[in-house]
């Protein structure tokens, strides 16, 4: 695979995760900011069951670092979050990838849930506390910006896909 190749087609993967943390870090106001979605969960979950072989429970590992340096959090929690939902996706994919979008959005919806449980189980763990909305709005959020996300982030990578 030449260079050019290798580009072009991880490039748009490296800027929509790029994105992510972006979208992540952005001050919100204080009424809107525990129902910020889950963007780079989100991210990794479409890349992880659009192309499983190149981005997997290695790349969930050290974007979730990132996310966790980034963030100011506990080093590792949101790591450990994104691999286990990049796990479930990976070992799901070929079954996501036959659902209709609505059957899709509820299992984002469950993969959210299941990645803010085990960041709220962490927390737990380790002492800190917060309030309800900041474990469960992404949830219902994400769940709601999904299907345009999916929508747009599969029309790049079919552009991509017919250019090479």
């Amino acid at each position: 695979m030449s260079s050019k190749t290798f580009r072009g087609r991880h490039l748009p993967v490296i800027i929509s995760i790029v994105i992510a943390l972006m979208l992540s870090m952005m001050p919100l106001p204080e009424g809107i900011r525990n129902f910020r979605p889950d963007w780079v969960a989100l991210i990794m979950i479409h890349w992880a069951m659009a192309v499983p072989r190149s981005y997997g429970v290695g790349v969930a590992w050290v974007v979730g670092l990132v996310l966790d340096v980034s963030q100011g959090t506990l080093l590792g929690q949101h790591a450990l979050a994104l691999t286990v939902i990049t796990f479930i996706t990976i070992k799901s994919n070929l079954l996501m990838r036959m659902f209709p979008l609505l059957q899709l959005t509820a299992t984002v919806f469950a993969l959210n849930a299941v990645y803010r449980f085990l960041l709220f189980w962490i927390n737990g763990v380790a002492g800190v506390e917060a309030p309800s909305s900041v474990y469960w709005g992404p949830v219902l959020t994400g769940a709601l910006v999904w299907p345009m996300m999916y929508i747009l982030l599969s029309g790049i990578r079919y552009r991509v896909e017919s250019r090479h």
